[in-house]
């Protein structure tokens, strides 16, 4: 999942910030039915067909429901489906039974076709949520999405008012992971066609199947509510009323609306996690994720040499950039993949780990690179390079340390940062408008493949256009044919890293790992290191 970057603000001194980080918070609870949560960036959508980012996936994983939901131990358990399925057909058919007292929060029955006319309206080639890929491997889902055939025929059906079958091109070991994905979650049919093109626009232009539904959200504002669905098949579950969420987008305003009870559970970072690392509220929230410097290789564009790209990544000192520029527990990332997300079962080691290239940080080798890389692409004058990000602080932090970094260890370059809000961001990366542009992927489930595919050549969100057959070969040999044989399949997936560490269409940072402060008596919070985390069984002790 692509995320806005999480935000870092400078205080007026580090060490007024240290004092402030000593103090115990004074939080009070006015209420045990209702917690504050913020967001880092804005709420664009809330329909899941033709927009996907954290924030919306955040507030869909507190409102909607898929088949499964991730239990405390990270693995699918039963939420519109009754049961977590064992596939028959040798792999490559999956029958779900939904629960018969599922229902929207309008008070309509939830129905195996919501799941079918979703499913189709997001694998359609029109849908413009990048995540059309992700269907791939249901039936008939990769020629749906090339525009050869009719959504109608994707392999999902409802067989009868309660039952989903999904029949699948291949077998897909992962399948019932991918099952807790925003990306999967039903679609009441009659809301789409009632609001049309207006779906999901505001919160009261689509109905919730989750514990709770959204409030308050015009389309443009920064604050909503997320209130108790009365429809909701387990009341039981459910202690809270209502869960209030805001953009924050300055982790010192985090601070302070924390220690003055604004907020039950606040996302700081850089200059601000430093100063709270011995808070006794601050809480290391580990993810699956990796900040990384997406690189154009468009025809035409300086940084379609590959030795020019190897340059850069060698010129990076992630270690002073995880310790001085982030300071909140963050950790170095040499491969796409992320350290935590998985073992390798037939070597037994993290993969990311074994992975990881033997040339780390190198300078003088990158310079050797960089000159070769101009000279090979026909390059004399200064390489100027236009490095986008979003307008939070922390983005600009890591974006300043780039720029020093490459302009004074590489001859002959200059790059200028592009700090844009949210939405401007999203635009010029579709649109290709940048050299390089920083950004986050975030597991969707715990496999390497879930890295591997927003760089596979043909998928919508391959943003910098890398295009690698031999990628692609390994990429579509572990999805497909060896799917179901364990040591060609992870075979497949480490020789896609250590292709990806060689080519390089993207540069690694480092790995995600969120500071929040949390109020002492919020309990019941479900943090997920693959996915979005769960308040909905949340409660307040006091």
């Amino acid at each position: 999942m692509k995320k806005q970057l999480v935000t870092a603000a400078v205080c007026l001194s580090a060490l007024l910030l240290a004092a402030c980080g000593s103090k115990s918070s004074s939080k009070s609870v006015g209420s045990t039915k209702s917690i504050s949560l913020m967001q880092n960036a804005e709420l664009l959508s809330l329909d899941t067909s033709n927009h996907a980012d954290l924030t919306q996936w955040n507030v869909l994983e507190n409102s909607m429901e898929g088949l499964y939901r991730a239990n405390r131990h990270n693995n699918p358990s039963p939420a519109m489906a009754t049961a977590v399925v064992k596939p028959t057909d040798h792999g490559k058919t999956y029958t779900f039974h939904l629960r018969k007292n599922a229902k929207w929060s309008n008070g309509d029955a939830l129905v195996a076709q919501d799941f079918v006319g979703a499913w189709r309206r997001s694998v359609s080639p029109t849908a413009r949520s990048g995540y059309n890929y992700i269907f791939s491997g249901i039936k008939n889902a990769d020629a749906i999405t090339a525009g050869k055939k009719s959504p109608k025929t994707l392999g999902v059906k409802a067989v009868n008012k309660h039952t989903l079958q999904v029949q699948l091109d291949h077998p897909m070991p992962y399948f019932n992971k991918m099952m807790v994905l925003p990306a999967f979650f039903p679609q009441n049919q009659k809301a789409v066609q009632k609001f049309g093109k207006a779906y999901g626009t505001k919160s009261q232009d689509m109905d919730y199947n989750g514990a709770f539904q959204v409030t308050g959200w015009n389309g443009t504002n920064d604050n909503w509510t997320l209130k108790r669905n009365h429809y909701y098949y387990d009341p039981s579950a459910i202690k809270l009323q209502q869960i209030k969420m805001s953009v924050v987008k300055d982790p010192n305003t985090a601070h302070n609306l924390f220690t003055q009870g604004k907020l039950d559970d606040a996302t700081i970072s850089g200059v601000t996690a430093k100063g709270l690392q011995k808070n006794k509220d601050l809480v290391h929230v580990r993810k699956a994720g990796t900040y990384y410097v997406r690189l154009n290789l468009r025809n035409g564009r300086p940084l379609n040499n590959q030795k020019m790209r190897q340059a850069l990544s060698l010129v990076v000192d992630r270690q002073k950039l995880t310790k001085d520029v982030l300071s909140d527990g963050s950790k170095p990332a040499y491969t796409y993949t992320s350290k935590d997300l998985t073992k390798d079962p037939t070597t037994g080691k993290d993969f990311a780990t074994e992975t990881t290239p033997k040339l780390k940080y190198n300078v003088a080798k990158a310079k050797q690179l960089w000159q070769q890389g101009m000279k090979e692409a026909h390059l004399s004058g200064t390489v100027k390079l236009q490095l986008n990000g979003d307008d939070q602080t922390v983005t600009k932090n890591v974006a300043q340390l780039l720029q020093s970094e490459v302009q004074q260890s590489l001859p002959k370059v200059k790059v200028a940062i592009n700090s844009l809000p949210a939405k401007g961001f999203q635009d010029r990366e579709a649109a290709g408008k940048f050299d390089m542009e920083q950004t986050l992927w975030l597991a969707d489930f715990a496999d390497p493949i879930s890295f591997m595919g927003i760089l596979e050549s043909t998928n919508p969100q391959d943003y910098g256009k890398y295009k690698d057959a031999q990628f692609d070969k390994l990429f579509k040999q572990a999805g497909g044919t060896n799917a179901n044989n364990p040591k060609k399949y992870w075979a497949d997936l480490r020789a896609a890293q250590e292709r990806l560490n060689q080519t390089m269409p993207v540069l690694p940072l480092y790995q995600m790992v969120e500071s929040h402060l949390v109020n002492p008596h919020l309990k019941g919070v479900l943090h997920h290191p693959v996915g979005e985390d769960d308040y909905t069984r949340a409660y307040l002790t006091k």
